[in-house]
Protein backbone atom coordinates (compact mmCIF):
# COMPACT_ATOMS: atom_id res chain seq x y z
CA UNK A 1 0.00 0.00 0.00
CA UNK A 2 1.06 3.50 -0.32
CA UNK A 3 0.31 6.49 1.63
CA UNK A 4 0.59 9.91 -0.49
CA UNK A 5 0.31 12.62 2.66
CA UNK A 6 0.14 16.69 2.01
CA UNK A 7 1.42 18.37 4.95
CA UNK A 8 0.24 22.25 5.26
CA UNK A 9 0.66 24.89 7.20
CA UNK A 10 -2.27 27.07 7.03
CA UNK A 11 -3.05 30.80 8.02
CA UNK A 12 -4.91 30.36 11.16
CA UNK A 13 -7.60 32.79 9.62
CA UNK A 14 -8.11 30.70 6.71
CA UNK A 15 -7.89 27.55 8.46
CA UNK A 16 -11.80 26.32 8.93
CA UNK A 17 -12.67 27.49 5.23
CA UNK A 18 -9.57 25.42 4.55
CA UNK A 19 -10.75 22.58 6.31
CA UNK A 20 -14.22 22.48 5.02
CA UNK A 21 -13.14 22.85 1.51
CA UNK A 22 -10.94 19.94 1.94
CA UNK A 23 -13.58 17.57 3.46
CA UNK A 24 -16.49 19.02 1.35
CA UNK A 25 -14.76 19.75 -2.13
CA UNK A 26 -10.80 19.23 -2.43
CA UNK A 27 -10.72 15.18 -0.65
CA UNK A 28 -14.04 13.84 -2.58
CA UNK A 29 -12.62 15.02 -5.78
CA UNK A 30 -9.30 13.32 -5.76
CA UNK A 31 -11.63 10.55 -4.44
CA UNK A 32 -13.68 10.40 -7.37
CA UNK A 33 -10.34 9.37 -9.60
CA UNK A 34 -10.74 6.06 -8.48
CA UNK A 35 -6.81 6.01 -8.32
CA UNK A 36 -6.73 5.92 -4.21
CA UNK A 37 -8.96 3.77 -1.63
CA UNK A 38 -9.12 5.72 1.13
CA UNK A 39 -8.26 9.10 2.65
CA UNK A 40 -8.16 10.96 5.85
CA UNK A 41 -7.31 14.34 7.35
CA UNK A 42 -5.72 15.29 10.37
CA UNK A 43 -4.47 18.09 12.47
CA UNK A 44 -0.94 17.67 14.24
CA UNK A 45 -0.93 18.65 17.72
CA UNK A 46 1.63 20.04 19.92
CA UNK A 47 3.25 22.33 16.80
CA UNK A 48 3.77 26.08 16.87
CA UNK A 49 0.40 27.65 15.52
CA UNK A 50 2.12 31.14 15.20
CA UNK A 51 2.24 30.71 11.81
CA UNK A 52 -0.75 29.05 11.21
CA UNK A 53 -2.47 25.78 11.68
CA UNK A 54 -0.91 22.34 10.23
CA UNK A 55 -2.36 19.72 8.69
CA UNK A 56 -2.20 16.10 7.04
CA UNK A 57 -4.41 14.69 4.30
CA UNK A 58 -3.11 11.18 3.59
CA UNK A 59 -4.20 9.56 0.69
CA UNK A 60 -3.97 5.21 -0.25
CA UNK A 61 -4.03 3.83 -3.20
CA UNK A 62 -2.89 0.30 -3.76
CA UNK A 63 -0.04 0.51 -6.29
CA UNK A 64 2.72 2.65 -6.97
CA UNK A 65 1.44 3.14 -10.49
CA UNK A 66 -2.27 4.19 -9.01
CA UNK A 67 0.05 7.25 -7.13
CA UNK A 68 2.22 8.01 -9.99
CA UNK A 69 -1.29 8.20 -12.45
CA UNK A 70 -2.52 10.50 -10.43
CA UNK A 71 0.70 12.28 -9.87
CA UNK A 72 0.74 12.59 -13.73
CA UNK A 73 -3.10 12.82 -14.90
CA UNK A 74 -4.56 14.75 -12.00
CA UNK A 75 -2.24 16.29 -9.31
CA UNK A 76 -1.20 19.53 -11.50
CA UNK A 77 -5.48 20.33 -11.72
CA UNK A 78 -6.10 19.80 -8.33
CA UNK A 79 -3.16 21.98 -7.14
CA UNK A 80 -4.38 25.09 -8.52
CA UNK A 81 -7.59 24.71 -7.78
CA UNK A 82 -6.09 24.94 -3.91
CA UNK A 83 -3.63 27.71 -5.03
CA UNK A 84 -7.17 29.98 -6.83
CA UNK A 85 -9.10 29.95 -3.83
CA UNK A 86 -6.10 29.78 -0.94
CA UNK A 87 -3.34 32.04 -2.75
CA UNK A 88 -0.33 31.92 -0.73
CA UNK A 89 -2.51 31.73 2.72
CA UNK A 90 -0.70 28.26 3.08
CA UNK A 91 2.32 26.16 2.43
CA UNK A 92 2.78 22.54 1.60
CA UNK A 93 4.84 19.55 0.85
CA UNK A 94 4.40 16.01 0.11
CA UNK A 95 6.18 12.88 0.50
CA UNK A 96 4.95 9.05 -0.44
CA UNK A 97 5.34 5.96 1.67
CA UNK A 98 5.15 2.69 1.46
CA UNK A 99 3.53 0.09 4.30
CA UNK A 100 5.78 -2.58 5.03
Amino acid sequence: MIIYNVTVKIDAEAADEWVKWMKEEHMPELMKTGLFTDSRLCRLLEQDETEGRTYTAQYFCNTIEDYNNYIDNHAQHMRDKGFARFGNRFMAFRTVMEVE
